[in-house]
């Protein structure tokens, strides 16, 4: 082994083993989101009766095709009062899909479901979905979309809800009342 101090190093190659030998190592910063004051050992504190619920353009699809009737369904799956949201840009998608999905327009601009106003450029609703999300942790996010989940699911205290078998099925959801069904 050729010591640090031989002639036959270069001046740069001894000062790269200088620093290797005095124990340096680079750490990697890692930045990540701050968690919003809401939530508390990872239980999101604004969500509760009545839910608010986004629900994206898949899932009025979904709904349909399965002949569930989107409000009381939210309620029976729910057991609480719930108000589904729709944002402007899901309402753009369903005019974009044209014809076919005219009776999904007709469902959703029912006096039941409120409207929510984007302030962003562009019609992708599932941006739009996540930011509201991000930037307010009180809904409930309605998707049948796997990126859309996959996406929702690195957002802690977000509760998903999708159709399977028939039914609404919703997942994430803390369990905060089963203290009082115990007692």
């Amino acid at each position: 082994m050729i010591k640090p101090t031989d002639s036959r190093l270069k001046e740069a190659d001894r000062v790269v083993s200088k620093k290797k030998k005095s124990g340096e190592t680079e750490r990697q910063v890692m930045e990540k989101p701050q968690a919003s004051s809401a939530m508390f050992f990872q239980y999101n504190t604004q969500l509760g009766p009545p839910y608010h619920i986004l629900v994206d353009t898949n899932f009025i699809n979904f709904s349909i095709k399965n002949k569930l009737d989107i409000v009381k369904t939210m309620m029976d799956c729910l057991y609480a009062k719930c108000i589904p949201y729709v944002t402007d840009c899901v309402v753009g998608e369903l005019e974009k899909l044209g014809q076919k999905y005219k009776l999904a327009l007709r469902i959703i601009k029912d006096s039941r479901f409120e409207r929510i106003k984007c302030m962003h450029r562009g019609t992708y609703a599932d941006d739009c979905l996540v930011q509201r999300v991000m930037q307010h942790k009180c809904y409930i996010v309605a998707t049948n979309d796997k990126d859309l989940k996959r996406r929702i699911r690195k957002i802690p205290g977000v509760p998903i809800m999708n159709v399977a078998m028939n039914r609404y099925v919703i997942e994430r959801m803390p369990d905060a009342f089963e203290p009082m069904a115990k007692k």
